[in-house]
């Protein structure tokens, strides 16, 4: 296959509100050579939706999980069931333009260097989301400054194209396969949340670079199949968060700091529990 062929890999779980437009757009996008559809067990009509893309277009083929073994076994089973040598990870409630992914493959093409890049994610109002450029966590800060060390934003500069930062959102996300294979792709002890910012950090670990894109703006609906299970979402959120610390982190800190830390998360996710149930 030519260098300019992308995988556009979904993950798809309960999303048949934004599944039919997030496909059709990919359908219509530059570049897209293959479109791979991991679905996790929907109970919605989302599957249905999916084999009708299949059956007009040969580039989208799906793969239907009888469970739900999270996002990271999904990802990493889309990338081996296609060819591409570009993988883009593209979630169900994203809505790409005709050309966001091949000027993304422009930037990867000039620069002549592995990146991972990201791009401007914006919502419905047009409001940028803190989660597209984002820093390591320092959670050991967290516990010194716990309302700014948790605040992983960064803020975008317009003046720069291209901005080179620790993580991006894995809303979407484009990298060559070579080194996604070479870093043994998600990490698939994580089931939901932290798998972007841990695979961001091996990324460069292994040499790369990772970047947003700041001029190649995204609509990103945001949770849409993450809202039919708020509390099994908060609580493997949280064990992301202290499964990162323990690989990236842990090793360097003392006890007093690592029982601090498991403290703090999942005294959070506590909170964050009471406060859904005070909701309902």
């Amino acid at each position: 296959m030519g260098s300019a062929h992308v995988v556009a890999i979904v993950v798809t779980y309960n999303s048949e509100s934004t599944i039919d437009e997030c496909l059709s757009r990919l359908c219509d996008a530059h570049g897209v050579s293959q479109i791979r559809v991991v679905d996790n067990a929907s109970k919605d009509e989302t599957l249905a939706i999916v084999q009708r893309h299949a059956l007009h277009d040969a580039r989208v083929h799906f793969i239907a999980n009888p469970d739900n073994p999270g996002f990271g076994i999904a990802c990493n089973q889309g990338a081996a069931d296609s060819d591409a040598p570009w993988l883009a990870f593209v979630n169900p409630d994203l809505l790409v333009e005709p050309d966001t992914l091949s000027r993304l493959l422009q930037y990867e093409q000039a620069r002549g260097e592995d990146l991972l890049l990201g791009v401007n994610l914006v919502d419905e109002a047009g409001g940028r989301d803190a989660a597209a450029l984002r820093r390591d966590p320092d959670f050991a800060a967290m516990l010194r400054a716990p309302r700014q060390a948790s605040q992983l934003g960064v803020e975008a500069d317009p003046t720069l194209p291209l901005q080179f930062v620790d993580a991006v959102s894995g809303a979407l996300m484009l990298m060559p396969r070579v080194l996604f294979q070479h870093i043994g792709g998600f990490d698939e002890q994580y089931r939901l949340h932290a798998e972007d910012l841990d695979l961001c950090r091996r990324f460069r670990t292994a040499g790369g670079r990772v970047a947003v894109a700041n001029d190649v703006q995204v609509m990103h609906l945001r949770g849409v199949s993450s809202r039919s299970r708020p509390l099994f979402v908060e609580w493997h959120k949280h064990r992301g968060l202290w499964r990162y610390f323990k690989k990236f982190e842990a090793s360097r800190r003392g006890l007093p700091t690592r029982m601090g830390v498991w403290l703090m998360i999942w005294t959070h996710f506590g909170l964050a529990l009471l406060q859904r149930l005070l909701r309902r």
